[in-house]
């Protein structure tokens, strides 16, 4: 009995503690890995809401509040730019007046991310990793410092972002965030402290 416990249990025990052990030590390195991939993925996606949004504000004055309206806004919204036929730098065209401006209608998908092949527009609405949970988007019109200032946030909390990933690791991240009063997930803009649009991240 005793060479049975010294030849084979005892063996199998270390070898036992030995594997989980290693996975102890490598699963925060593999989650860490994992979550830098999906963060780049998620602040891509952020981004671009952010450009829509403020191409939005250039053309009606506020944010859109909805990802509705956001997307509908790329997909089928106009923008209108200016362009100069002739340089102001010219002092003979100027005053022979061959320079002249024109205003020009032009719609915003063929202004923006044209040369992106990973730009879908209808993902935008997602989290991604998430399995299809949504980006939480808010826009308000709030008073600061007596002007009339509107703000936009979009928001990927980390229990989407990370879903699927060891569930400890992300209470963990998000139990850090918190403690620090700071989102525990990725944001950009917020309708509570005026940021400029800045993400969290930067």
């Amino acid at each position: 009995m005793k060479k049975l416990l010294t030849y084979f249990i005892l063996p199998l025990v270390i070898v036992v503690l030995a594997v989980f052990i290693v996975r102890s030590i490598n699963e925060p390195v593999r989650f860490g890995k994992e979550r830098d991939a999906r963060q780049q993925v998620a602040i891509q996606r952020l981004q671009d809401i952010r450009e829509i949004q403020t191409t939005f504000k250039s053309a009606f004055g506020y944010y859109a509040p909805v990802m509705d309206t956001l997307i509908d806004f790329y997909n089928n919204g106009k923008i209108t730019i200016v362009r100069q036929i002739g340089s102001l730098d010219d002092s003979a065209a100027v005053a022979q007046k061959l320079v002249r401006r024109e205003n020009i209608e032009i719609y915003v998908k063929d202004t923006l991310f044209t040369s992106r092949t990973d730009f879908f527009v209808d993902s935008l609405r997602y989290i991604p990793f998430s399995g299809g949970d949504t980006v939480i988007m808010s826009a308000i019109t709030k008073m600061v410092s007596g002007v009339s200032v509107p703000l936009f946030e979009a928001k990927m909390p980390f229990n989407s972002l990370l879903k699927g990933l060891d569930r400890q690791l992300v209470i963990n991240l998000n139990a850090e965030r918190e403690d620090t009063d700071r989102y525990p997930g990725l944001m950009v803009g917020s309708i509570v402290n005026p940021n400029n649009n800045a993400g969290n991240w930067e």
